[in-house]
């Protein structure tokens, strides 16, 4: 694949929505038979790797909405707001929980995020 390709590829994929990257991804599991999670590391290596990032705290954290709750428009609402997608989009995201609110977001942002949602009943998860 040229270089040009890359580039247009990678360019398309920066200007996808949450929504539309998340539907991409589910994509590409499925077509390649893949998942996008991180595969666990072995226990020895892992204890060594872990007391660098115990050290290092993390700046950013993806937030994902993991369900809803019973009170849906709210949840809509707050998602909408702070994901900056649209009404359908943040509708489709809620309906479609699992799904990934904001994939970087600071720590400070993260957490008032997760407070509001879950003050509305929703079930999130900072990682």
């Amino acid at each position: 694949m040229p270089a040009k390709a890359h580039e247009e590829l990678i360019e398309a994929i920066g200007s996808m929505s949450v929504l539309e990257l998340s539907k991409f991804v589910k994509a590409l599991e499925e077509k390649f038979g893949v998942t996008a999670a991180m595969p666990a590391a072995a226990p020895a290596a892992g204890a060594a790797a872990t007391a660098p990032a115990a050290a290092a705290e993390k700046s950013e954290y993806k937030v994902t909405l993991k369900d809803a709750g019973s009170d849906k428009i709210k949840v809509i609402k707050l998602v909408k707001q702070y994901s900056g997608l649209g009404l359908s989009e943040a509708k489709a995201a809620v309906e479609g929980a699992p799904s990934v609110i904001l994939a970087a977001a600071p720590k400070d942002k993260a957490n008032e995020i997760k407070q509001k949602l879950e003050e509305v009943g929703a079930k999130i998860e900072l990682s």
